[in-house]
């Protein structure tokens, strides 16, 4: 069985959103074309209370794309996006939302964030994705989306982590490369034991 995983193509990742990916909205079709081809399709949607403590807005002095140390590590702090019920946080209005088995919300909790379908960025909180995944007997997962060196980078480590056979296709997804972030997250899935298409 093989499911495919869309991470994030939410209008906060697209152009003109809070956290806008350079070609973002450019996947959304092809995506729609292959998800016929799966025996599941799998939703990731970010999903932040206001004044989340990623947001860089969160933190006095502080502006997006700073690190800054948090108790389960370092953290990235971002412009505000994806806030629960804001259109920022809504699927582009072109995806085939209607075609997923599952949505899995995540960076729900305030003091923590998530980047991976899987876990938390304490790598221990579960989003319960793989639990679903295992239940409905799905072994293979291809995976597509926003933004590559973040979430679908996170997601497919974990993924491979976990033992699932994982595909990126690097052709559906876009990244941001924040100083090199493309080329280490290419790496870092490779060495995880995922196959790049």
């Amino acid at each position: 069985m093989h499911a495919l995983i869309v991470i994030d193509v939410q209008n906060d990742f697209c152009p003109g959103g809070a956290l806008a990916v350079s070609g973002g909205d450019e996947i959304v079709a092809p995506i729609n074309d292959l998800m016929g081809e799966f025996d599941a399709v799998v939703l990731t949607q970010d999903w932040h209370p206001a004044g989340h403590s990623s947001f860089a807005s969160s933190h006095t002095g502080k502006a997006p794309l700073e690190m800054i140390d948090m108790p389960y590590g370092p953290q990235v702090l971002w412009p505000d996006h994806c806030v629960q019920g804001s259109e920022g946080a809504e699927f582009h209005a072109g995806l085939q939302v209607n075609r997923a088995d599952l949505i899995i919300r995540k960076g729900f909790r305030p003091e923590i964030d998530s980047y991976s379908a899987f876990f938390e960025n304490d790598q221990t909180t579960p989003t319960g994705l793989e639990g679903y995944l295992r239940s409905r007997g799905i072994t293979d997962l291809t995976m597509v989306g926003l933004a590559t060196d973040f979430c679908v980078n996170f997601s497919a480590v974990d993924a491979a982590q976990l033992g699932f056979d994982v595909t990126v296709r690097e052709d559906l997804c876009r990244a941001i490369d924040i100083d090199g972030s493309l080329a280490a997250a290419r790496d870092g899935m490779i060495k995880a034991g995922a196959k790049i298409l």
